[in-house]
């Protein structure tokens, strides 16, 4: 569908006179090109004009004049519309706001929350709106480019529109805003808070990729019932916080492995830190994992560590005592003091992180940097969801820099540069729905809701800490995880690919300029350790070459089975929308044929329903296989023991059938038939050995392949058929020859008397 004829489509009726004039731009750019070629010749040099010379055809202002114009009024249109509505939203939240605090009949609260659904409804309409104003002065610009080659202007302009505030503006509060309200208006009670020095969480997490463009939507769902969770006001900037979190692994990468195989006892260790601001306090964590399988459950604990001993207790030497000391005057000065389950659990948790990091010589590797929102009760953790965006990954040791070792640190030099093949930024965001549920007790309703919702794409076990070593250690890890085949996170991973493709230009804007100032942002914000924040090398414009070219340009990115974890978009149903078809109005395509696809030649057609890991590796996954290996072998030692047992009845009957001078069929049919069989029970127990071997290598390398076999098996029963069907031919031959033998041997009957019938 053209993109003006999508416009129309997608306009708001109320709207229609603050969308971009797409069409009047187009036609613009067509008198702009009539203009260039009917133009006579220019007097003035390309650097110098004059005021006083007049050129030709110079009655009026040029198109490219009024393109810019109008362009620019288009710009400036948008942008007063939408902080319009802004401010009018504002508005009747700062009234219901204070409808919600006094009123407290159950019938008007109805009302209140319809009002506030309403509101919510129109913020996610202006946020289309934006869209499409922002992709249709993008499409406008592309075109202006390519029919006016000699005058560029997209990359200057599209840097300069990403500047404006309907672009970058951040309009959280007015979510934060709308949580508030529906809090009060649900009656949400205050949980404890856990300030214990040493804490521990055993919890049920699953997550989810959530696409940038439906951030917003699942926000406003989840908020509806959990509130936005500030756990510190100052830190946070709208309805997230800037969170910080250094993995630690040794050179042989022995944590990545050991998360990425589930290890039973596999840990993750970090240190985290909230806000923006230089750390004081940080969280030294453990992640413990767990088999599900067995009924136990994974952990998280984690202690707190002043950040200027981190480097001394690594060392070993800020020791328990001191740590002890200064955590008794942390309480003391809360007017607090630690039980003595306290100071065992701190110490125990203390001395176990100090072990694993001095006999296993682990080092800080990778830090990952993202802005979460967090949805759940105050201190509440029985349902927790956590939204994660504008996630990147960095390599905490600089290629070109002194290690954190060598400096004396702990985490990156902040004034050092952040090299292309240094960072990493994920294309999506990532929800987490955490729950701690008692036994017997069931998640809410609206949780599966949201599940259902098809704005989320499971993706089993990820793991930011997993995706961040694999990117950018491709040279190091000996296994990489199922998702990074993932079609929707290739582009992220050929961005920081160690060798550029030859012919790329020197370090430059991109041409995507929105894309690359919101990535140099982030890689920004990455390189941080605290207030200073370096700004990162610009990416270099790639080449335009072929896919393969781009398929190699990665070492982890080769010719390896798609997952295609991400739906398409067209097909995504939201909520309460469910009943309608994706498919509708979609063209029809030629498909494959019968044949094709019984074979499996051809992948299985695309679906709605979307598709969750399949990676999921567990003792009951090599069983089910040894399963399946044991009942083809069942099926062959079968034909093979019959087969077996008619080829020892036909030697004993040998010579009874050469006296009998019966014909040859009839003397070797036994024989024949064994020796149908038994090579098919060969064949059988030959398939079915090398279909349990590899399936068993690639479950224990959870490689990403389709573990189906849609051609082995329609072979052998093609071959159970043609040999059953050559038997009864053969039985039928020997049935018409014995007719045959028993007609030629038997003696005519006797004439009939001549003196009649003898008494």
């Amino acid at each position: 569908m053209k993109y003006g004829k999508y416009i129309e489509s997608k306009v708001k009726v109320e709207w229609k006179d603050f969308y971009i004039d797409y069409k009047g731009l187009k036609d613009l750019i067509k008198d702009c090109v009539k203009e260039a070629e009917t133009a006579g010749e220019t007097s003035f040099s390309p650097r110098t004009t004059s005021l006083t010379v007049q050129r030709y055809n110079a009655n009026k202002d040029s198109s490219q004049e009024l393109f810019f114009r109008r362009l620019e009024r288009d710009v400036d249109k948008v942008n007063k519309f939408t902080s319009k509505l802004v401010e009018e939203m504002r508005a009747s939240l700062k009234s219901l706001n204070t409808k919600a605090e006094k009123e407290t009949v159950p019938e008007k609260k109805d009302q209140l929350l319809k009002e506030a659904q309403r509101i919510g409804d129109d913020f996610l309409a202006l946020e289309k709106f934006v869209n499409i104003n922002y992709l249709g002065f993008h499409k406008i610009l592309k075109k202006h480019d390519k029919c006016l080659p000699h005058a560029p202007c997209r990359q200057f302009y599209v840097a300069h529109l990403h500047q404006q505030p309907w672009v970058q503006g951040n309009y959280s509060d007015l979510l934060v805003s709308l949580s508030m309200i529906y809090s009060r208006l649900r009656g949400d009670s205050s949980g404890e808070k856990n300030e214990d020095a040493a804490q521990g969480f055993v919890r049920s997490t699953t997550k989810y990729w959530v696409r940038n463009e439906d951030v917003s939507t699942v926000k406003h769902h989840v908020l509806q019932h959990l509130p936005v969770f500030q756990f510190d006001k100052n830190n946070f900037t709208g309805d997230a916080q800037l969170i910080n979190s250094v993995y630690m692994d040794n050179s042989n990468l022995e944590l990545y492995h050991g998360r990425l195989d589930k290890k039973p006892g596999a840990i993750a260790l970090r240190i985290r830190w909230y806000g923006s601001n230089p750390p004081t306090m940080v969280f030294f964590e453990r992640k413990t994992h767990k088999e599900s399988w067995k009924g136990e459950e994974s952990v998280k604990e984690r202690f707190t560590l002043p950040s200027d001993k981190v480097v001394a207790f690594m060392d070993g030497e800020y020791t328990l005592d001191q740590a002890l000391a200064d955590q008794e005057s942390v309480a003391a000065k809360k007017g607090k003091t630690l039980s003595e389950e306290e100071k065992d659990s701190y110490k125990t948790l203390f001395t176990e992180v100090y072990k694993a990091v001095d006999s296993k010589q682990l080092k800080p590797l990778v830090r990952t940097q993202y802005m979460r929102t967090a949805f759940q009760i105050p201190f509440d953790a029985t349902v927790r969801i956590s939204l994660d965006t504008n996630l990147c990954m960095i390599k905490e040791n600089p290629e070109d820099g002194p290690s954190c070792a060598a400096t004396g640190r702990w985490y990156r030099d902040p004034t050092l540069q952040v090299m292309r093949t240094e960072i990493t930024r994920f294309p999506h965001a990532v929800l987490e729905v955490k729950l701690s549920l008692q036994e017997g007790q069931q998640a809410p309703a609206w949780v599966q809701e949201l599940l259902d919702s098809g704005y989320l794409t499971e993706v089993h076990k990820f793991s930011k800490f997993i995706h961040g070593s694999a990117t950018l250690f491709p040279g190091d890890v000996r296994a990489v995880p199922y998702w990074v085949d993932d079609e929707s996170v290739r582009a992220s991973m050929l961005a920081s690919a160690p060798s550029p493709i030859e012919g790329a230009s020197p370090p430059g804007g991109d041409a995507d300029g929105p894309s690359t100032s919101g990535g140099d942002a982030a890689a920004a914000a990455a390189a941080a350790a605290a207030a200073a924040q370096p700004r990162a090398k610009p990416r270099a414009r790639r080449a335009k070459g072929s896919p393969e070219l781009e398929e190699l340009q990665h070492p982890l990115l080769g010719e390896q089975p798609t997952l295609k974890l991400m739906p398409d978009p067209n097909q995504v149903q939201g909520f309460r929308t469910q009943h309608l078809s994706a498919n509708a109005g979609r063209g029809s395509s030629r498909q494959p044929g019968f044949i094709s696809r019984l074979l499996g030649l051809v992948p299985p057609p695309s679906s709605s329903v979307l598709r969750s890991s399949p990676m999921r590796i567990e003792p009951k996954t090599f069983f089910a296989n040894e399963r399946t290996f044991l009942a083809w072998l069942h099926m062959a030692v079968t034909l093979g023991s019959v087969s077996a047992a008619l080829l020892g009845f036909a030697g004993g009957s040998e010579s009874d059938d050469s006296e009998s001078g019966g014909a040859a069929i009839s003397r070797h049919l036994v024989e024949l038939i064994a020796l149908i069989l038994l090579p098919l029970g060969v064949a059988m127990c030959c398939y079915s050995l090398y279909i349990f071997m590899w399936r068993a290598t690639n479950i224990e390398k959870k490689r990403a392949v389709h573990f189906d076999d849609r051609v082995g098996p329609l072979c052998l029963c093609g071959a159970v058929v043609i040999a059953l069907v050559a038997i009864t031919l053969l039985s039928l031959i020997d049935f018409f020859e014995m007719l045959a033998s028993a007609d030629s041997s038997t003696p005519p009957p006797p004439p009939p008397s001549p003196m009649g019938l003898v008494l």
